[in-house]
């Protein structure tokens, strides 16, 4: 099979019919243990488990999560490439995993954060452009998570205008997918969605909402064109995380109601 195929194949896996829900769990090194973790959603297994059960269309992970938790479940992976903590002040996210490494788990996709407006813009636009070179050769869709963000946090990251500069940043670059926060502005969202042009638009969780308001969110993003979601803490901090997994695929892949579906999972 050569790369292109590769690639269609990755591709169909991630989106299935145009739309996607992922599985995020990247926070333990971006956010710490002590500030998203339990003695529940600490343990990996725990993580997998629910992306298995749930047949979710992938889960985002360090490498070292991946390498030594993933091979004992059947489930697609997408391998971050970079990774930052919060206990440094510099908004730069530099390369801790090459694409050959990440190639031996088999992963549907790569992914990489990215900070326009930082002071290190230039340093990262360098790395992914030379990831998705590389990725791209393998047949490795390249999921980019545009977030602009500066040392003195004087960028407003919701923002229309913010939010479409950093979805057309991630289509110059050459990104297959770009990650972005939703500012809950339908209309708004949809000059962001136009921006990014051929690149699949999805959007980032938050921390963990009411459910009836975050499903809302969500249907939303939908609205104005994004193709679907990853999503943490909202699954995974949850005392039902399969009910809200459910919940989702229901309005991401069948359209569903988001009141319907509240009804349906949270309301027995």
């Amino acid at each position: 099979m050569n790369s292109f195929d590769n690639y269609a194949t990755n591709m169909s896996k991630l989106f299935v019919k145009g739309r996607t829900l992922v599985l995020a769990y990247d926070h333990g090194m971006e956010h710490g243990p002590s500030k998203d973790f339990n003695l529940s959603n600490s343990k990996p297994e725990f993580i997998f488990d629910i992306a298995e059960k749930t047949k979710i269309n992938g889960v985002v992970t360090q490498i070292g999560v991946a390498e030594k938790y993933s091979s004992s479940f059947n489930v697609p992976l997408i391998i971050k490439l970079n990774g930052k903590t919060e206990l440094g002040s510099e908004m730069i996210s530099r390369q801790v995993c090459s694409v050959k490494r990440a190639l031996k788990l088999n992963p549907i996709a790569v992914g990489y954060t990215i900070y326009p407006g930082s002071y290190y813009e230039s340093v990262m636009f360098n790395e992914l452009s030379k990831i998705i070179e590389e990725a791209h050769d393998y047949g490795l869709p390249v999921v980019v998570w545009s977030y602009p963000r500066n040392k003195n946090h004087s960028i407003n990251d919701l923002s229309t205008d913010v939010l479409a500069y950093a979805a057309r940043v991630a289509l110059e670059l050459g990104a297959d997918v770009v990650k972005l926060k939703f500012n809950n502005d339908i209309e708004g969202f949809k000059w962001v969605v136009h921006n990014a042009g051929r690149v699949k638009v999805v959007v980032a969780g938050s921390s963990r909402a009411d459910p009836n308001r975050f499903l809302h969110s969500i249907v939303d993003a939908l609205k104005a064109g994004a193709s679907g979601a990853f999503i943490g803490r909202n699954i995974w901090q949850s005392e039902e995380p399969f009910k809200v997994v459910e919940a989702l695929k229901d309005l991401i892949f069948n359209y569903e109601d988001p009141d319907r579906a509240y009804e349906r999972y949270f309301k027995k």
